[in-house]
């Protein structure tokens, strides 16, 4: 097969941690009779530093041409320590976001069992987490209007959400569900906020379409009480855009390392895939950042591209990486640790 991927490596340790999933991609199309035509692309601090604006129409051009777009990380300090920055790196993933169409951010939580003494929660509370989150990309609080007046004084932000963009974020996760254990929770504040009540009254709406699948709805501060106590008491989990981007992050430290877990943002049509970790930028240029979440993010792509067999191809080669010790220092609990090339370079030679 041949197949068109976008490239972008972003920010931080962005492009060695993409490095890495570039190798494991070419070793798999080596094994797999595949030919993969790499369209790199600036985003983020880089191109505002390239071409002044974060998501330049090159970029979205050089997406929109290809079956999938692999993303490293966007963000860089001098625009965090700046209030006054007029244009920053966020704001082009929120662009490529909302221009791409990618309104479902799917985050897995799962654990691994070489790993499982690691997560900072007890073996008891975690062993076997296999949970699922969805979370909105392209509306909400986010994207609502936002400004200052009072002379500045008062600040405001306002969530927003349409009773169309919850169907189709609804839809994805009952479809998602059905294919897992038939497990579903909404997420929302429902007694406080009323575009969580609109996000409830939808998805009661929609039940009747999907009776196989066990509806619960849960208030958001419940799930983070929950979710570090009894994360196996869900499946399938969706909700709002600020309430994901948080809970996510939450869910993150059960499986023992932000550097673990992959993501994948999709659409009607293309999808792009991502660690869930930042740009890091204090690791940048060390050769020490974690590329694991980077190269499952890639297993993640494969899936999505109906290439199951090479997907589960790179999952089986990090578990046994993590099982063999060939690992980041991040992992390393005081053992040999291994650059981010070196792990890479592992990872490719045993595909």
């Amino acid at each position: 097969m041949n197949l068109k991927i976008a490239l972008l490596a972003g920010d931080g340790i962005g492009p060695e941690v993409i490095d890495q999933a570039v190798k494991v991609c070419n070793a798999i199309a080596t094994r797999f009779d595949h030919h993969i035509e790499w369209k790199p692309a600036l985003t983020g601090a880089a191109a505002i530093d390239a071409v002044g604006e974060p998501y330049p129409d090159e970029t979205h051009e050089i997406c929109v041409s290809s079956d999938a777009v692999l993303f490293g990380a966007i963000g860089h300090p001098r625009f965090d320590n700046d209030p006054s920055a007029k244009v920053r790196p966020e704001q082009g993933l929120l662009k490529m976001r909302k221009k791409l169409g990618l309104f479902a951010n799917v985050r897995p939580t799962f654990t691994f069992p070489s790993l499982i003494d690691k997560s900072p929660l007890r073996r008891e509370r975690i062993e076997g987490t296999d949970l699922v989150f969805l979370r909105e990309l392209t509306g909400g609080i986010y994207f609502g209007q936002r400004g200052r007046k009072d002379n500045g004084e008062t600040a405001f932000d306002t969530c927003t959400y349409t009773r169309a963009e919850v169907v189709r974020i609804a839809k994805k996760g009952f479809e998602i569900a059905m294919k897992r254990s038939k497990k579903l929770c909404c997420v929302d504040k429902a007694n406080v906020l009323e575009t969580s009540r609109l996000w409830r009254e939808t998805f009661q709406r929609m039940e009747k379409d999907y009776p196989e699948v066990e509806v619960s709805y849960e208030f958001v501060d419940a799930v983070a009480m929950r979710l570090v106590q009894w994360p196996n008491a869900y499946d399938v989990l969706v909700t709002m855009n600020l309430f994901g981007d948080i809970l996510t992050d939450e869910a993150s430290v059960i499986s023992g390392s932000m550097g673990l877990m992959p993501s994948a943002s999709v659409g009607e049509s293309i999808g792009l895939y991502e660690p869930i970790h930042g740009s890091y930028p204090q690791a940048a240029g060390k050769n020490i950042a974690n590329p694991l979440a980077t190269v499952l993010s890639a297993a993640m792509m494969f899936e999505d591209l109906n290439l199951d067999e090479e997907a589960q191809a790179i999952r089986e080669v990090v578990n046994q990486s993590l099982s063999e010790g060939i690992v980041t220092e991040d992992l390393a609990d005081g053992n040999k640790s291994y650059k981010t090339s070196e792990v890479g370079d592992w990872l490719a030679k045993n595909i």
